[in-house]
């Protein structure tokens, strides 16, 4: 079975400041017990060692997805969000579409559910924008997301407990939202931090990327 983190954590490059020869040892590993686990989540306990020869009582939170999500662009330079009710945080939050892909499946397929589920959404171009880890000195959770266009619509199919709205708005405003802090999802706050710096550098089509920074 393929799993998407082998692929995910087999072509990171090394930063061009980098030469490797100067790096402490690795954490080390003794055994590790599951204190909790659900289809979502495993919570794993480590009798771990740290670069330092430290001793440490080591939890992490280790998803059963790889994370996704996407930025869809309309040919007018406007984007598509979502808005719905957080339950960790108990708030309100507007993001790019987003969710979970089952580790053995086809990363970009999940993010394609995601858009057509929650936005009605679907799109003819995808371009991979980033892979990051998540909090990485808690969780080894890892995310994928995509900048994707020429889009068209499809029936919506949220999960039973979503309720969503959808809102399009030009990519200059979502981009002035994020500078006042009304836009505080991670996950889309990077994407459209991305996005703008692909268009600005000819990563993305020229009209595309045109309409994109019309308003910035």
């Amino acid at each position: 079975m393929t799993d998407s983190r082998d692929a995910f954590d087999a072509d990171r490059p090394r930063p061009s400041w980098d030469d490797g020869s100067d790096r402490p040892p690795p954490w080390r590993d003794a055994g590790f017990s599951t204190l909790f686990e659900n289809p979502w989540l495993r919570l794993t306990r480590h009798e771990a060692t740290a670069p330092t020869g430290m001793e440490a009582d080591y939890v992490v939170m280790r998803p059963r997805n790889i994370s996704v999500g996407v930025l869809p662009v309309h040919d007018d330079g406007s984007v598509t969000l979502v808005g719905q009710q957080r339950f960790a945080l108990m708030n309100w939050s507007w993001e790019m579409p987003e969710g979970g892909a089952p580790f053995d499946e086809d990363p970009l397929e999940g993010a394609r559910r995601e858009l057509m589920e929650e936005a009605g959404v679907e799109a003819a171009h995808w371009r991979l924008a980033y892979k990051a880890e998540m909090t990485n000195s808690i969780t080894d959770e890892r995310a994928m997301a995509w900048i994707a266009w020429g889009l068209s619509p499809v029936p919506a199919a949220p999960d039973p407990t979503e309720i969503i709205r959808v809102a399009r708005v030009p990519f200059g405003d979502l981009l002035r939202e994020i500078g006042t802090g009304a836009i505080r999802d991670m996950f889309t706050l990077a994407t459209t931090l991305r996005a703008y710096h692909m268009a600005r550098e000819g990563e993305l089509p020229p009209e595309l990327a045109k309409a994109m920074l019309a308003r910035v």
